[in-house]
């Protein structure tokens, strides 16, 4: 994996996860690794998106109708899914409005990505 695109991967979820969150709210961040894939889930207790809202939440400049005055520009994610595909992983959100958020990113293990490039040769 490259280093840097997992870092933007992970910083651009995390400071959505606190910036719609209420102060002092909680954010959940779990790592699950096995042979075959490694899990990111990071989850929110905040403003939730509208389920209508979701399919198209990772094209530029799509912000949620009920981020208020909360500042952004509505590329953070259509970046991170661009970075997350790149790895060839997924991306998977879950979403209630007042109930929070939760993202899913999923990628093939390291060593899963070298066999499968051997395989291919």
């Amino acid at each position: 994996m490259d280093e840097k695109l997992l870092q933007h991967i992970l910083t651009n979820l995390l400071s959505n996860a606190v910036k719609y969150s209420p102060q002092g709210g909680t954010i959940n961040f779990e790592l699950f690794c096995n042979p075959n894939e490694v899990i990111f889930r990071i989850q929110d207790h905040g403003l939730g998106i509208p389920s209508h809202e979701q399919t198209n939440l990772f094209n530029p400049f799509e912000r949620g109708s009920n981020v208020g005055q909360i500042s952004g520009t509505g590329l953070g994610l259509a970046i991170v899914k661009n970075c997350v595909d790149l790895h060839g992983g997924t991306i998977l959100v879950e979403s209630e409005v007042g109930v929070g958020t939760t993202f899913t990113i999923t990628f093939p293990s390291p060593s899963q990505i070298v066999e499968n490039s051997n395989q291919s040769q």
